[in-house]
């Protein structure tokens, strides 16, 4: 009989979420440097470069590599041989109180993201609890503990089916991927949960996205199961998409795809695909009763050497006297390095403002947004001598909504957010000769240092999602929506599906 101790058991927790906020497993950083030196495609080669460097400076700086520091996902296995050393806390409190801390260290505060009542206020809970925690008895004498934390843009994307058993997942999956555009922040992976039922399929889809990156060495190796199989199929298809690094288009969109699978009912198929983003988050521990996990960082020179470089082209924006004739002139695709102020606001700060506005109150005291652009971000909290803590951008389809309010109503000249935006949002951005500008999700870290003055102008209860003003010095985004209506997330993904047939034609 092994004794674990609580405190052990939560320190560990604790420890395990500080460390996977700021590295990345070196398996997946190793997959996306083969996934940049590959790339034909500028502008996804690009994105993968601020992804790689914001890692490097997150790992060094032991700061959130993405702003969004995630829903906490525990799977706890505890050995039918083992003991605890008190009973006064279930496994569920005992990583809830490891979640609470971490979330409140104050060398590291990490994004409170967890809403109470979720039809109702959605109150933040102010320490990112409850965890979502699978326990399991398993045999042996250890508590084996596998915890991760899921950005609420890929878990957004989650696709679930019944299929009929003579369905193809592969042409499922296929068809689904399109569809869940780039707010899972490509490249990722895909874990795939099959068989049992609905909730099991999800459970298995979930605990797949734990395993290392390994497609490669089963590509060397060779596929022998229908599981084996069935990665493989799908690591190829998907790829040949087109859909690229951040939707842009682009050779890798994938780093690898996980199954689980569990026996079904004889009429049934569930089906459930998870995306982990370009922030995939986890780390997997052993306790057995001699203390707390000797969870050890990765060494540094592992890390890829990679630079971005600026090409030529570039374009620099003042943002305090940019006009809307100016605007009009920049073209999808282009880079453009913004200074001046800009304000931000996200989910709650729309539905505020749109609550105001249709009561004729108009805007919040200090709050202008004539000729001025809006970051779509809600920042983690700023340490020592920062001036904001890691602030990348959030989905921007989830403002669709709101978009011609703002456009119509507000005086707003432009967006910046990460991923696509719907049609009727692209055709109001062209009707008002608005734009949409899109920053690298991932890259909180990198984005951060470029702003250079921050503080709260309304909405100040909202914590994160309150309205910031921003002074931000070259700050680069790309030209995802133009005046025109010309939409980088449509054309790229189409043209590099249309260049990888032909490559693989010419083989």
């Amino acid at each position: 009989m092994t004794v674990i101790r609580q405190q052990d058991f939560i320190d560990s927790i604790e420890d395990a979420l500080q460390y996977i906020s700021y590295y990345h497993p070196l398996d997946f950083i190793q997959a996306l440097e083969k996934a940049y030196h590959k790339e034909q495609n500028k502008a996804a080669k690009d994105a993968i470069a601020q992804i790689l460097i914001n890692s490097r400076m997150s790992a060094e700086g032991h700061r959130p590599i993405c702003q969004d520091t995630g829903i906490v996902t525990c799977f706890v296995k505890v050995g039918m041989d083992v003991k605890w050393d008190k009973t006064d806390l279930t496994v569920q409190q005992m990583v809830d109180e490891g979640t609470r801390r971490a979330y409140n260290n104050p060398d590291n505060p990490l994004r409170a993201s967890i809403v109470a009542d979720p039809a109702g206020a959605r109150k933040n809970t102010r320490d990112n609890t409850p965890a979502v925690v699978h326990l399991d008895l398993v045999p042996g004498a250890e508590v084996e503990v596998m915890i991760a934390a899921k950005g609420g843009g890929s878990e957004n994307k989650t696709k679930m089916a019944m299929l009929n058993p003579s369905d193809s997942i592969v042409d499922w999956v296929l068809e689904s991927l399109p569809k869940m555009g780039a707010g899972w922040c490509p490249p990722g992976m895909l874990g795939i949960g099959i068989g049992g039922t609905a909730e099991k399929a999800a459970v298995l889809a979930k605990e797949s996205l734990m395993d290392p990156v390994d497609i490669q060495q089963l590509i060397d190796k060779g596929a022998e199961t229908a599981e084996e199989k069935l990665r493989l199929e799908l690591y190829e298809k998907v790829n040949q998409l087109g859909i690229g690094a951040q939707g842009l288009g682009g050779l890798t969109t994938v780093v690898d795809i996980k199954i689980k699978s569990v026996p079904t009912h004889a009429a049934s198929l569930p089906v459930v695909m998870i995306p982990n983003c370009a922030a995939t988050r986890h780390v997997h521990f052993h306790l057995d009763g001699s203390g707390p996990a000797d969870i050890k960082p990765p060494k540094l020179e592992d890390w890829p050497e990679v630079t971005w470089e600026l090409g030529s082209n570039v374009r620099r924006v003042n943002l305090d006297t940019v006009t809307p004739e100016e605007v009009q002139s920049w073209q999808a695709g282009e880079t453009v390095l913004l200074s001046g102020k800009m304000l931000t606001g996200r989910d709650a700060a729309h539905k505020r403002i749109a609550d105001r506005l249709n009561k004729g109150e108009g805007l919040p005291e200090g709050v202008d947004l004539t000729n001025k652009f809006i970051y779509y971000v809600g920042p983690v909290d700023a340490v020592g001598d920062e001036v904001v803590g890691p602030a990348g951008p959030t989905t921007a389809t989830r403002m669709d909504k709101f978009t011609e309010m703002m456009l119509s109503q507000t005086g707003l000249l432009g967006m910046i957010g990460k991923s696509e935006r719907g049609d009727a949002t692209v055709e109001s951005i062209k009707q008002h000769k608005a734009v949409y500008l899109m920053a690298v999700g991932g890259a909180a870290y990198l984005v951060s240092k470029a702003i250079k003055k921050a503080r709260v102008v309304a909405f100040e209860d909202l914590g994160m999602e309150a309205i910031y003003e921003f002074d931000v010095e070259d700050m680069p985004v790309t030209v995802a929506v133009d005046s025109q209506g010309n939409n980088v997330h449509k054309q790229g993904p189409a043209i590099w599906k249309v260049k990888i047939e032909e490559m693989a034609g010419a083989k």
